[in-house]
């Protein structure tokens, strides 16, 4: 399910570019990675849906939970657990924001 650090942060995006409650799709060493701001603190995810792989950064974010676009289904923002249904969960990976506002992702 990911959520290890490996130790081979990625650079993905400067914290700027992501306002609390936002979210956007980006490449990490070639893995498609979600970026949260959830309250202002940033969640990393894998860019798909565990339903049928649709990318998660196509559907709705309320600024607490993730709505997957092509048949709605829901996760929260903050840890990844499915809502709707509960018996699923996003890949996460470990994300950190460096001092000079860099948003690094280990997708190992």
């Amino acid at each position: 399910m990911g959520g290890a650090a490996t130790g081979q942060w990625q650079e993905a995006m400067r914290l700027d570019d992501l306002w609390e409650g936002d979210m956007q799709g980006v490449e990490v060493a070639g893995t498609k990675v979600l970026l949260v701001n959830v309250d202002g603190e940033v969640r990393a995810y894998q860019n798909r849906c565990p339903h049928q792989a649709w990318a998660l950064d196509e559907g709705d974010f309320d600024g607490q939970t993730i709505t997957c676009s092509r048949h709605l289904w829901e996760f929260d923002a903050d840890t990844g657990q499915g809502v709707n249904p509960g018996t699923c969960r996003l890949t996460t990976y470990p994300c950190r924001v460096t001092e000079t506002g860099t948003i690094m992702v280990d997708v190992g």
